[in-house]
């Protein structure tokens, strides 16, 4: 009997260890979990965010700079000094012109860009689920993913004209591609478990796409985006430089190919910065967020 006793107090020990155990592993696996709050200091975000790009124009601006005053480039019309190109900045400031350019060139680029997200996406979703027209169509969209923009231009002028049609024209056959291929990407990678337990629960066709395909694919489909965005930026810088025209206004690909029919290397060099500028404000504004709201939704962001 008091063997029987012992042994029942030796299982209820062991039990209660074991207990002990996975509480103590959901605890670190809660703790894990744990997202931290709280803002951060604006020092640490200073220091990793704002002074490692500020230090990087501080030293191209420095090594540019030392070009000219080291004699190293003498002549202003093939390199032109920091203090020239920020006077084209401030003449177009004076004039009213600067906000001008770049609204030109940006209305027209996040619109084409819409267009193309519009048509982009559900014909990946159409060529990523239909067997059929993914092997008639998917290699016509991966050779017009690497068919340089450019070509398009030519013949959207011809087919359409000098006006903002055929602007719209070249960022979409440069963008929806892209866009497309990133959806098959992206749905190409969706574990087929969550297919499965989709029509498990009812979620078939448009339903299922909307509710556990495209979730799934985020990460691929938010890549097409970026590299759709990039292409139609391009694009369209292409398509203002050689289809250039007073009734379309003046956007920087235009500003750039002015520069260069005026000799003018400090317009040249403003028009660059300018196109350079507004690429690195949109991928910081709109796709960096997405991104991390994306990694952030699984579990995969680390704030650093």
């Amino acid at each position: 009997m008091a063997g029987t006793e012992t042994t029942t107090a030796q299982g209820a020990g062991k039990t209660a260890a074991r207990g002990a155990d996975l509480d103590g592993v959901e605890a670190g696996l809660d703790a894990l979990e744990v997202t931290e709050k709280g803002r951060t200091p604006f020092r640490q975000t200073f220091v990793r965010k704002i002074l490692p790009p500020i230090t990087a124009v501080v030293v191209v601006l420095a090594l540019w700079q030392a070009l000219i005053t080291f004699h190293v480039v003498d002549d202003p019309t093939k390199l032109p000094s920091p203090a020239d190109v920020g006077g084209e900045f401030k003449d177009a400031w004076l004039q009213g012109t600067l906000l001008g350019f770049i609204w030109t060139s940006v209305s027209r680029g996040l619109l084409g860009f819409l267009f193309a997200l519009a048509i982009g996406t559900p014909l990946g979703l159409l060529v990523a689920r239909v067997k059929f027209v993914r092997a008639a169509i998917g290699p016509v969209l991966s050779g017009l993913q690497s068919l340089p923009s450019v070509a398009w231009v030519p013949p959207a002028v011809i087919w359409l004209g000098l006006d903002n049609s055929m602007m719209y024209a070249v960022i979409l056959l440069g963008a929806v591609p892209s866009i497309a291929n990133g959806l098959v990407s992206g749905v190409d990678q969706v574990p087929p478990l969550f297919l499965r337990a989709g029509r498990t629960m009812g979620a078939t066709g448009l339903r299922g796409a909307w509710h556990i395909v495209l979730p799934a694919a985020l990460p691929g489909y938010l890549a097409g985006l970026k590299q759709g965005w990039a292409f139609s930026w391009r694009s369209l810088m292409a398509a203002e430089i050689i289809a250039s025209s007073p009734d379309l206004g003046v956007g920087l690909g235009a500003l750039l190919e002015n520069g260069r029919n005026a000799s003018s290397m400090s317009m040249v060099f403003q028009a660059i910065i300018l196109i350079l500028f507004v690429g690195i404000a949109i991928d910081l504004l709109i796709f960096s967020p997405l991104e991390r709201w994306v990694l952030r939704s699984r579990g995969l962001y680390v704030k650093g």
